[in-house]
C-alpha cells in the first residue's frame, strides 16, 4: 500500500491530471524531465534524482496509444532506455548523422491485426479437400 506522503508528493509533482493518467497505465507515480517524441507520439522521460527512483528505473515511455505494444518503440529510443547509448536520439549528434534522409520511418509489427502480411501463394496445396462428383442419372426407356 501506498504511503500517503508518496500518494500526495505525486499528486504535487506532477498534477493531477497526469497523476491520474500514471496511475492508470503505469500503476505508479514517476515525476522527470521530457527527453523527447518519436513518430508515434510516445513520449520519453528521464528523472536522474537518485533517492525517488529504483538503479536503472529512471528512464521510461508514456506511449501515445495504450496497448502497451513495445514495437512501437524505434531502435534508437529503445538503445537509450535499455541504457546501450548515454544520450537520447534528440540530443546525440552521431545519431542525428547517421540517420539518412532516405531512410524509411519506423514501422511497429503488425502481426494479429488486419495490417498484418499476407503472402500471395501461387502453388497448388499439397492437399485438397474431398469433393463428391455427382453424375446425371440416366433415363431409363
Amino acid at each position: 500500500m501506498v504511503s500517503l506522503a508518496r500518494l500526495f508528493r505525486g499528486i504535487r509533482q506532477v498534477g493531477v491530471k497526469e497523476w491520474w493518467h500514471q496511475m492508470q497505465y503505469i500503476g505508479d507515480v514517476k515525476a522527470g524531465t521530457l527527453v523527447g517524441k518519436d513518430q508515434f507520439g510516445n513520449r520519453y522521460f528521464e528523472n536522474l534524482n537518485a533517492e525517488q527512483e529504483l538503479p536503472g528505473r529512471h528512464r521510461w515511455i508514456d506511449f501515445a496509444q495504450h496497448d502497451l505494444n513495445a514495437t512501437q518503440v524505434p531502435a534508437e529510443w529503445h538503445s537509450w532506455l535499455s541504457h546501450i547509448r548515454k544520450d537520447p536520439p534528440t540530443e546525440d549528434k552521431l545519431m542525428q548523422n547517421l540517420s539518412p534522409p532516405w531512410k524509411a520511418p519506423w514501422v511497429e509489427n503488425l502481426t494479429g491485426t488486419r495490417g498484418a502480411y499476407r503472402s500471395y501463394n501461387t502453388v497448388k496445396p499439397k492437399i485438397e479437400a474431398w469433393e463428391p462428383k455427382v453424375s446425371a442419372r440416366g433415363q431409363s426407356s
